[in-house]
């Protein structure tokens, strides 16, 4: 039996902290306008849309890239909002790469094609899956193209 090694990486990102500020400005313009006559419910607008920013900020505190022995899984967190897992055996390939510009944060279909799944900056790994591509955004793209590699030749030799 072949002792596999496991990788666990968690990315922060402060895009988040951002989005929590523009929230609190939210929740103050609807603290100042409660009582404001001509639109009694323009509070509850300000309140309902910083709870919603809130709830995005907090689906994208961070990301995370797990080895879940039989695939990967990708997750947002700590709400488990946004997850995504790839079996080993429907990658093709790994790679280190960059996204663009265009490309952004978040997730998305990319402008070259295939789905991009970042929080901060433009490091990626890029898998080559059977059906399309996944750019995974990381500050650990070698460790992580390194080690899906490994997993990938591991189901190749089974």
């Amino acid at each position: 039996m072949n002792s596999l090694a496991i990788y666990y990486h968690t990315q922060r990102g402060p895009l988040c902290l951002f989005i929590y500020a523009a929230a609190g400005l939210l929740y103050l313009a609807a603290w100042f306008t409660r009582n404001e006559p001509p639109r009694p419910y323009l509070c509850l607008y300000f309140f309902g849309i910083g709870l919603l920013l809130t709830v995005v900020a907090v689906g994208f505190h961070h990301l995370t890239v797990a080895d879940e022995i039989d695939r990967l899984r990708i997750r947002f967190g700590p709400l488990p909002l946004f997850q995504r897992s790839v079996l080993y055996e429907d990658i093709l390939s790994a790679e280190v790469g960059r996204t663009t510009i265009l490309d952004g944060w978040g997730i998305h279909l990319s402008f070259r094609g295939g789905w991009v799944w970042n929080l901060w900056g433009r490091e990626c790994v890029v898998l080559k899956l059977r059906k399309g591509t996944l750019r995974v955004g990381t500050d650990d793209a070698e460790n992580l193209a390194a080690f899906v590699k490994s997993r990938i030749s591991v189901n190749e030799e089974d």
